[in-house]
């Protein structure tokens, strides 16, 4: 008897202990959910759409909290769900979209907010941007030549340099050779010149006029930036953050850069871009 007794104590004990670690890994769980949704988030870039002013292989802070009370500005850099996402009309599936999980996070400049109008013209061959018939100044613009590195991949290099010694990414002459082979077969330039026009005819050429909480965005890359000038005008509830610093630089496309250095734990060093670590964004 006493046994059985001691054995139910023990069990009870047991119990109480798991139900009381699962309502702490809940209460973690929430406020984690809650401090990365209002406070803060961390988003790695993908592609080069904002070169050079952030880079494939970069970790940048956003403050998601003061952008409740403050709306984006022109020229600012914001983080929004993907536009082109086919969200749900359910209300309650929509939130769960934007919050938790469904469409990837976007990054671009601001170049017009509720209230302007932003026109795209073509002014010596050259691609400009007016806003409220004002022509805009744009020094973030890339000033860098775009080469690719594989059939659909294109990156900033420096000409002045060598391929190997480039001060954004490593480059192989060899991939870049035969990239541009094959980019010449199919009939398209094998350099991209900053302020050339897009390949998308009639793409820099637009005119909006912008309505309640409506941005229009572009890259800082225009020669290789899908934005407003695509797929059009964003709606300002699927933006979330503004962004602020690069955390971490690396020339990686692991969406862990952990993967990259177990893989290559000597050369991952040689990777990072020491000098934009820790960079306040403009």
């Amino acid at each position: 008897m006493l046994e059985a007794l001691k054995a139910w104590l023990f069990t009870e004990s047991k119990k109480e202990r798991l139900k009381k670690e699962a309502r702490e890994l809940v209460v973690i769980i929430v406020i984690a959910f809650l401090i990365r949704t209002v406070i803060f988030g961390l988003y790695q870039v993908p592609t080069g759409s904002m070169e050079t002013t952030m880079l494939v292989g970069e970790r940048f802070f956003a403050d998601k909290f003061t952008i409740m009370f403050s709306p984006p500005k022109n020229s600012e850099i914001i983080t929004f769900n993907d536009p082109t996402y086919d969200y749900s009309s359910n209300s309650v599936v929509f939130l769960w979209q934007k919050y938790v999980w469904g469409p990837a996070n976007w990054t671009k400049r601001v170049i017009g907010i509720p209230g302007d109008t932003v026109e795209g013209k073509i002014e010596d061959d050259k691609p400009v941007v007016y806003v409220n018939g004002k022509k805009l100044d744009e020094p973030y613009l890339n000033k860098y030549p775009l080469v690719p590195v594989s059939a659909y991949t294109w990156r900033s290099y420096d000409p002045k340099r060598p391929y190997y010694d480039q001060p954004f990414y490593n480059m192989d002459a060899f991939d870049v050779r035969r990239a541009q082979r094959y980019i010449k077969q199919v009939g398209m330039r094998t350099i991209k010149h900053p302020g050339t026009k897009i390949d998308a005819p009639g793409a820099d050429t637009f005119k909006v006029v912008l309505g309640p909480d409506q941005y229009w965005v572009m890259g800082d890359n225009r020669l290789g930036s899908s934005d407003s000038r695509t797929w059009g005008i964003l709606d300002g509830n699927l933006i979330h953050g503004k962004i602020k610093v690069c955390i971490f630089s690396v020339d990686s496309s692991e969406s862990w850069w952990i993967l990259d250095l177990l893989k290559h734990p000597i050369g991952f060093w040689s990777k990072v871009r020491w000098r934009r670590c820790l960079k306040v964004v403009s």
